[in-house]
C-alpha cells in the first residue's frame, strides 16, 4: 500500500512538473476540462447502470472519450503544428469509435429490453449541463484557439446539447413509461458524435492545407 501511494505521489509530482514547464495559457483549462470529463464519465456510468439508461451510458462513454482526448491535446500544446494535427485526428477517430459503441448498445437494448428511470436521467443530465455550459463559456473566451482547442469546443457543445436531450427523454420516459425515448436519445448522441468527429477531421485537414499554402 505504501509503495502504491509513493508511486502515485511521484506520478502526480511528475505531472505537475510537466504542467509547469509548458508555458501555455491553455494548460490550466485543459487540465480542468480533463478532470470534469473524467468526473462526469464516472457519474454517467454509475447512474446509467442504476437507471438502466442507454442515454446516460452513451453520455458516460462520450465523456470518457473526451477525457482521453484532453490528455492527448494537453500533450500536444507544446508540440509542433503537425503533432497537434495528429492529436486532433486522433480525437476525431475516437469520437467515431465511441459512436459505434453507443449504436451497438442501443441496438442490444432494443432487442433485449430495458426499463430506464426518468428522474435519475433528468437529475444527472441537469448537473452535467451546468458543468458543460460553464466549460463551453470558458472556451469561447479563449483567444486564437488552435485546432485542439477548437476540438474541445466541439466536444463541450456536443455534450451540452446531448445533456438537454437526456432531460427531454427522461421526461418522456416518465410520461409514457416506455423505453423508446431513451433508445432514441442514445442513437441521437451517437449521431452528434459522428458529426463532431467528422467536423474535427475536416478541421485538422483544413489546418494542414493552410500550413502548406503558407509554406509555399
Amino acid at each position: 500500500m505504501l509503495a502504491q501511494s509513493t508511486r502515485f505521489l511521484m506520478s502526480m509530482f511528475a505531472l505537475f512538473q510537466f504542467l509547469s514547464s509548458v508555458r501555455q495559457p491553455q494548460v490550466p483549462f485543459m487540465v480542468m476540462q480533463d478532470s470534469q470529463s473524467i468526473a462526469l464519465a464516472a457519474g454517467f456510468g454509475v447512474t446509467g447502470v442504476l437507471a438502466d439508461s442507454s442515454a446516460l451510458i452513451a453520455n458516460g462513454l462520450d465523456n470518457a472519450s473526451d477525457g482521453v482526448v484532453y490528455v492527448i491535446s494537453l500533450l500536444a500544446l507544446s508540440r509542433s503544428p503537425m503533432w497537434k494535427r495528429g492529436a486532433a485526428l486522433t480525437s476525431g477517430v475516437l469520437l467515431l469509435l465511441f459512436a459505434a459503441g453507443v449504436l451497438f448498445d442501443a441496438g442490444r437494448r432494443y432487442f433485449t429490453g430495458s426499463e430506464p428511470i426518468g428522474p435519475t436521467m433528468i437529475g444527472m443530465a441537469i448537473v452535467a449541463a451546468i458543468v458543460n455550459g460553464l466549460c463551453l463559456w470558458l472556451l469561447k473566451r479563449l483567444r486564437e484557439p488552435d485546432v485542439n482547442l477548437r476540438a474541445a469546443t466541439t466536444f463541450s457543445f456536443n455534450d451540452f446539447v446531448s445533456n438537454g436531450g437526456v432531460i427531454v427523454a427522461g421526461g418522456i420516459v416518465m410520461w409514457t413509461g416506455q423505453n423508446w425515448p431513451d433508445l432514441v436519445l442514445g442513437v441521437a448522441v451517437a449521431a452528434i458524435a459522428i458529426k463532431g468527429g467528422i467536423d474535427i477531421l475536416k478541421d485538422a485537414r483544413s489546418d494542414a492545407a493552410e500550413d502548406e499554402e503558407q509554406g509555399r
